[in-house]
């Protein structure tokens, strides 16, 4: 079983910035596909930014340019850094894990493990 915990979450006004970071333990293989996806209110899940095993990533078109997925093997965790924010990103931030059948795609219906999630507001 694989647990993923998110934290740094918080409220900051538009341009600010935000680091998440996921924390995994559990089984957790190095050649998982790791990412970060969203949920605003009314709205589905939607992948933000996902990584794999060689550190290729694959970022939502709004967030590129702006966000940076990377993570730690050594210390098991993965990071979102978020600049230049806008109220637009403002939702519940949730990590996931696993190994999708197409690579490490970002549609949320392809991931099995899920931390609980961490919100992320921005005002304007």
């Amino acid at each position: 079983q694989v647990q993923l915990v998110e934290s740094g979450g918080g409220s900051v006004q538009t341009g600010g910035s935000l680091r998440l970071s996921c924390a995994a333990s559990g089984y957790i293989s190095s050649s998982y596909c790791m990412g970060w996806f969203r949920e605003a209110p009314g709205k589905e899940r939607e992948g933000v930014a996902v990584i794999d095993s060689d550190g290729r990533t694959s970022y939502q078109h709004s967030v590129k340019g702006r966000f940076t997925v990377s993570k730690d093997n050594a210390k098991n965790t993965l990071y979102l850094q978020m600049n230049s924010l806008k109220p637009e990103d403002t939702g519940k931030y949730y990590c996931a894990a696993d190994f999708p059948a197409f690579g490490c795609v970002r549609e949320a219906y392809e991931y099995k493990f899920w931390g609980q999630g961490t919100q992320v507001t921005v005002s304007s």
